[in-house]
């Protein structure tokens, strides 16, 4: 077992619960023992258990008594009870007031480590679905697509870091270019070696967000511990306990958080925002940015010490057009899989013509650029083969970016162009390239942000 999960035991039958203590630390937990006494449900809620054994027969008290407040006050934790009373009807009690199972004594040891093992599963999986409801992903971006040198080389680097279930990674690259991709192959990986358990993977924009926010959102927090904190909640680095965290344009980090995180890597436990006590937990961190990290180190906008701490695996994306050679399998790869979203009829295929425009085009937004065109293609085509003509006008009679005249100049083809189409083209490619950001978008075309607001809603781009 890589992480500790927490057991707490609550029983007044010191042999017992010592017994149950020396078998479940043997087998990796970290366990507490309690004998009773007062104010037991707080007990279970400073200590954070992952799952409590309790009791059904203690001074002063009644098990399903404690059930029923643990599950009232929403504390995060799964009770098992622990009852001498056989009968069905004890158990359906427990069970329909939230437990989420229960032991007869006399008990074997085995028996209660695989209620354990079955309980957890069940959480974990849990989380995982619910995590997934809430950030849905397309189904291709857990795929590694090129046949590259560039690709097979690092697809064996993740390989044998995924083997050797580094701690952390720093994955650079331009825009576009699949640095989620290519933290979702390693945990892939992962997956292969876990013996059929997807562990977690979740990944968090840290540009998205406010300090604040972001801060809770990786951490968690206590209830009371701000205006809006109704419950306890459990941060994403509990959640992807034994999986993978993305951090996301990780340079966007605000320095007090950037030390927050660089403790969590030492430490590799976390605190809740308003507890006191600190939760193991064993999730390899891979953090992605598109900025020159030790640039921002040298203008303080990073920290030096997280920077080396992350940088210890560093792997870089490449450029769509520093590996041409798999521009038509990914955009191949692109048409089947919006043929099969949007419900296209037959096959649509690529001509040669049309394949070699794509080759010679320079994709400034990279796979996201290419992913695009070939949705806008298949929705708005009609069917069999895609053609040269098929193309969006910026591919077609945009010359490269190395072919361009130096003060780059347009050249105007001899059959000529619709000024409307390459507006529309040119300012689809600029919102590509900086991620719809429209800010960003309207300083590479030169021109004001309420303009390009202007040029967006007249050519439908909303």
């Amino acid at each position: 077992m890589k992480s500790k999960y927490r057991i707490l035991i609550i029983d007044d039958d010191e042999l017992i619960a010592a017994m149950l203590t020396r078998a479940l630390k043997t087998a990796g937990y970290e366990v507490r023992m309690e004998t009773g006494g007062e104010s037991i449900v707080e007990k279970i809620k400073s200590w954070r258990a992952d799952i409590v054994l309790l009791d059904n027969t203690l001074p002063g008290h009644t098990g399903t008594d404690i059930l029923r407040e643990v599950m009232e006050r929403a504390i995060a934790t799964q009770v098992v009870m622990l009852t001498a009373d056989d009968s069905a009807e004890t158990a359906v009690k427990a069970m329909k007031l939230g437990a989420a199972d229960y032991v007869t004594k006399p008990f074997n040891i085995e028996e209660v480590k695989l209620v354990l093992l079955n309980i957890i599963e069940k959480v974990r999986l849990k989380r995982e679905v619910d995590y997934l409801r809430k950030v849905h992903s397309d189904s291709f971006d857990r795929e590694m697509i090129g046949a590259s040198g560039v690709i097979r080389d690092l697809q064996g680097k993740v390989e044998k870091m995924a083997v050797a279930r580094v701690a952390s990674l720093l994955i650079t690259g331009e825009s576009g270019t699949g640095k989620e991709l290519l933290a979702k192959y390693f945990h892939g990986m992962l997956h292969n070696g876990s013996a059929g358990r997807r562990p977690p993977f979740i990944a968090v924009n840290c540009a998205a967000l406010p300090e604040h926010l972001l801060e809770s959102e990786l951490f968690g927090y206590e209830k009371g511990s701000f205006t809006d904190a109704k419950t306890d909640k459990k941060g994403v680095f509990e959640l992807a306990d034994e999986g993978v965290i993305l951090l996301d344009e990780v340079g966007e980090m605000q320095p007090s958080l950037q030390s927050k995180l660089l403790r969590f890597l030492e430490e590799r436990r976390v605190r809740h925002i308003g507890g006191s006590e600190t939760i193991p937990v064993d999730v390899t961190v891979i953090a992605t940015t598109n900025i020159d990290l030790a640039d921002a180190v040298k203008k303080g906008a990073f920290r030096n010490d997280l920077f080396y701490r992350l940088n210890s695996f560093h792997l870089t994306m490449p450029s769509l057009r520093d590996r041409k050679e798999d521009i038509p399998l990914l955009a191949r790869y692109f048409i089947a899989f919006f043929s099969r979203k949007h419900n296209e009829k037959g096959t649509l295929s690529l001509s040669s013509e049309a394949e070699k425009i794509m080759l010679a085009y320079h994709w400034p937004g990279n796979i996201r650029e290419l992913k695009n065109c070939v949705e806008r293609l298949v929705v708005l085509g009609n069917g069999g083969e895609i053609l040269a003509r098929d193309l969006p006008v910026s591919l077609s009679t945009l010359r490269p970016a190395e072919d361009r005249p130096a003060e780059g100049r347009f050249i105007l083809p001899d059959a000529g162009i619709s000024l409307e189409d390459l507006e529309r083209d040119i300012i689809v490619q600029a919102l590509d390239k900086t991620g719809r950001n429209k800010t960003q978008a309207a300083k590479l075309l030169d021109i004001t942000y309420d303009t390009l607001r202007y040029q967006v809603k007249k050519h439908g781009l909303e």
